[in-house]
């Protein structure tokens, strides 16, 4: 081997490893050299990604268009979903962000009707299905006096995700049942929890 400041170095790590060095440590031998290994230096990958981040750039805009669009609409489900249709019309990807503000400006307003509206309307285009959108939703139909559909939606929130359903979502339901004096449901979810 060439003497050098790479010899000494790499050295160690280039020849095969002697019995003597192979057997340190009592006599138990790892197999592997106890000498001092040379520090490697690796270029960071910069293409490695381990998910493909959503554009937020205008969701907010986008969001307060939603807002604003459902906020005038009628209590009709082909006139709601019509606009929410054209509201997503010309997107190349489906604005998740934008859905998700959205319903949280509409939460902070206090528009229990228009997040019904927009949460079915997500659900029926298989999108945005978060436990925080369940609980929006479940929040929403109770405010609106829709106990019986809250509950539709929860028994098929349980019998789809059988073991990953959160606390968050039993205790929603709990408040659900006993501000509406049901006991015999609280007794229910506290039993499937």
């Amino acid at each position: 081997m060439a003497a050098g400041p790479f010899a000494l170095r790499l050295g160690p790590r280039l020849a095969a490893p002697t019995v003597a060095s192979a057997t340190r440590g009592g006599g138990r031998g790892s197999g592997r050299p106890t000498a001092s290994r040379a520090l490697v230096s690796k270029k960071p990958n910069k293409d490695h990604r381990l998910w493909i981040r959503k554009d937020s750039a205008g969701s907010g805009k986008k969001a307060l268009c939603l807002v604003n669009t459902v906020s005038k609409l009628p209590n009709e489900k082909e006139a709601v979903y019509g606009a929410l249709d054209r509201w997503t019309a010309f997107e190349s990807e489906f604005p998740i962000i934008a859905a998700a503000k959205a319903l949280e400006m509409l939460k902070k307003r206090r528009k229990w009707l228009q997040i019904i509206q927009v949460t079915k309307w997500l659900m029926s285009k298989g999108q945005v299905l978060t436990w925080t959108t369940y609980d929006t939703l479940l929040l929403a139909l109770s405010m609106d006096g829709r106990v019986d559909e809250a509950e539709s939606i929860w028994n098929t929130i349980l019998e789809t995700y059988t073991r990953s359903v959160p606390k968050k979502l039993f205790s929603r339901m709990i408040q659900i049942y006993n501000t509406r004096h049901l006991p015999d449901k609280v007794l229910e979810v506290i039993f499937e929890f």
